[in-house]
């Protein structure tokens, strides 16, 4: 069997393993495929003489691995960068390092997904690529082979710099291809899209969060969004045919990206104290496999007194200020399950710390069916009235409702049926 990985610096939270895992079995051949993280200093020994047999190359070695091949091929040799490595014996016996790019088959792949999903054009446009490393080598030349006007890439240091992006509001496509924002720096973005005009698309090559707060503005905005997913898969997709010399099958990286999106996105439960979030939370956890957290639970925990006690002693000011805290670090999670405190909808905040990652779903429950024990402001104001004032916000944030009328495991399975549905916003089960 082929002994294959992934090469970075950072690699904790990688998907890669889980779609070579995929597309073995697509081709009917499965291979190993490990994560190695290097530091600098280990990066030639590892490649010329580790145990391995295909290798994908990831941040920050690109143009690393491209200094130390032996052979490129064409598109390799053009961009400089490297992402996927794999031994070859040449005819006197003697084995080589031949590296290819792989990336840039995969951005093409999620630009043809925006073309047949938004009906935008490359041809004659004006895109700003973010980054001047590898990814965004391959970037600009997929954009400029695509027929873009202007590819200009926009860096640190250089010509075209963050600092005069007033030079580019007129452009047509932006795409993020630094790992700003990526976990676990959630919630960071490398540019404002209010300065620009009128963007037909904006794309972001990081993946986890699935939704970094550059794409959760676009969508705010109303420009078409996508992220890195696609690519991912479609580059993966190239470097397997590569390891294995084989076809992966029509159709694969569209399934590989459903399977991913279904077991990463994590369930955020919103409703009303008391409609059952953290019963359904739990139950729906234990079929699942995913783990659980209670808000409150680790609210409790970090303030080191239970919730009632917060609010008597603290004000809800001091409670709600924790709870964003909390939900801050329960939003980077991936593939979990997280029920969530009745008021988290109160403030807007909140919404894009589980919009991340989450599938937000509003459980609702008849009001005369909610408790009030240990429900502080359920205790103090009449619930009818905290239904009215909050019910807006709980359509708001919620990408699907399902009412908790019957029984929990009832409950659970229309939630495990809403999983397996794409992430379509405003659904109702």
């Amino acid at each position: 069997m082929l002994t294959c990985g992934l090469l970075g610096r950072k690699l904790g939270h990688s998907y890669s393993p889980a779609i070579h895992r995929m597309l073995g079995e697509a081709m009917g051949d499965p291979y190993e495929y490990e994560l190695y993280e290097k530091e600098p200093g280990e990066v030639e020994d590892f490649l010329r003489r580790g145990e391995w047999d295909g290798l994908n190359v990831t941040i920050p070695y690109k143009k690393t691995a491209a200094s130390l091949c032996d052979e490129l091929s064409e598109r390799a040799k053009k961009l400089g960068s490297v992402n996927t490595v794999v031994k070859r014996r040449r005819a006197d016996g003697r084995a080589i390092l031949y590296g290819d790019n792989t990336d840039y088959a995969g951005f093409l792949a999620l630009v043809a997904k925006a073309v047949a999903e938004s009906r935008v054009s490359i041809f004659g446009s004006k895109c700003l690529v973010l980054g001047s490393g590898g990814a965004g080598v391959t970037v600009r030349q997929v954009l400029e082979d695509l027929g873009a006007a202007k590819a200009i890439v926009i860096s640190r240091q250089g010509p075209e710099t963050y600092r005069n992006l007033n030079r580019h509001v007129d452009a047509d496509f932006i795409v993020n291809a630094t790992p700003v924002g990526m976990f676990p720096g959630n919630g960071e973005s490398p540019l404002d899209l209010r300065a620009f005009s009128c963007p037909s698309a904006v794309f972001d090559l990081i993946y986890n969060p699935s939704r970094t707060a550059l794409l959760m503005q676009a969508e705010k905005l109303g420009i078409p969004a996508y992220g890195g997913l696609t690519m991912l898969a479609a580059q993966a997709k190239a470097a397997a045919e590569l390891f294995t010399e084989k076809s992966v099958p029509d159709g694969t990286i569209e399934r590989i990206v459903r399977a991913i999106e279904g077991s990463q996105r994590s369930v955020a439960l919103i409703g009303m104290p008391g409609c059952g979030k953290s019963s359904i939370g739990r139950l729906l956890a234990e079929r699942t496999g995913r783990p659980f957290f209670d808000a409150d639970e680790e609210i409790a925990q970090r303030a080191g007194k239970s919730i009632p006690h917060i609010f008597a002693e603290d004000g809800e000011g001091s409670f709600r200020c924790l709870e964003t805290q909390v939900l801050s670090d329960l939003g980077k999670l991936s593939g979990a399950v997280i029920a969530t405190g009745g008021g988290c909808v109160t403030r807007p905040e909140n919404y894009d710390l589980l919009h991340q990652n989450s599938l937000i779903v509003w459980l609702r429950r008849e009001l005369e069916a909610l408790p009030k024990d240990g429900r502080p402001i359920s205790q103090l104001v009449d619930i009818n009235i905290i239904y009215e004032n909050r019910k807006v916000l709980y359509e708001a944030f919620a990408d699907a409702a399902i009412d908790n009328d019957s029984t929990p495991e009832s409950c659970v399975s229309r939630l495990l049926r809403l999983l397996e549905q794409p992430g379509e916003r405003d659904g109702r089960v």
